[in-house]
C-alpha cells in the first residue's frame, strides 16, 4: 500500500527521474537512507517500472503521427503471439494494445512522412496474415503528451 510519501516520491519521479537522492530526501522530508529504502522498495514491488529520457520526435525528424486501429477473423493463441512478435518487432509502433469494442487493436506509430508511414504500413499487412480492416488516422497537432499518471 503507498503512503503520501510514496506517492509524493513517485510523482516527483514523473516529473524528472533525475532528482538527485538529497533533493528527493529534501522534497518529502526524509533522510537519504530512509528516502533510499522506499525507492528501492517501490522499484522492487513494480510501482517503478523503468528510468527513460523522453525524446523530441520533431527534432529526430519523426513528425508524423499515426493512430492505426485493427480488425482481424482470427483469435486463436498461435496467431496472435505471431502477431504480436511481428508488431513487437517494429520500433515505429510506439504504443499497442488489444481492445474491446469495434476494433481489435489500436497502435500508434511514430514515423518521419506518408512515404515512411506507407512503408510501414507494407511491413505490417505483408507480414501478418488475418488483417481483415487496417484503419489510420493522422495526428495534425500534438495538444497534450504525458507519461505522467495521476497518482495524487
Amino acid at each position: 500500500m503507498l503512503d503520501k510519501i510514496d506517492r509524493k516520491l513517485l510523482s516527483l519521479l514523473q516529473q524528472d527521474c533525475t532528482l538527485s537522492l538529497q533533493a528527493l530526501s529534501e522534497e518529502v522530508n526524509l533522510t537519504s537512507t530512509p528516502c533510499w529504502k522506499r525507492l528501492k522498495r517501490l522499484e522492487d514491488e513494480g510501482y517503478i517500472r523503468q528510468k527513460v529520457a523522453l525524446l523530441n520526435a520533431e527534432k529526430l525528424g519523426l513528425s508524423l503521427t499515426a493512430l492505426v486501429l485493427i480488425k482481424t477473423q482470427c483469435h486463436s493463441s498461435e496467431w496472435y503471439q505471431n502477431f504480436i512478435d511481428r508488431v513487437s518487432d517494429m520500433p515505429e509502433v510506439m504504443v499497442f494494445y488489444r481492445m474491446a469494442g469495434e476494433y481489435d487493436y489500436l497502435m500508434r506509430v511514430q514515423v518521419a512522412d506518408m512515404q515512411s508511414y506507407d512503408n510501414f504500413y507494407k511491413r505490417l499487412v505483408n507480414s501478418v496474415s488475418g488483417l481483415s480492416d487496417v484503419t489510420s488516422s493522422f495526428a495534425m497537432e500534438e495538444i497534450k503528451l504525458t507519461t505522467c499518471l495521476p497518482i495524487a
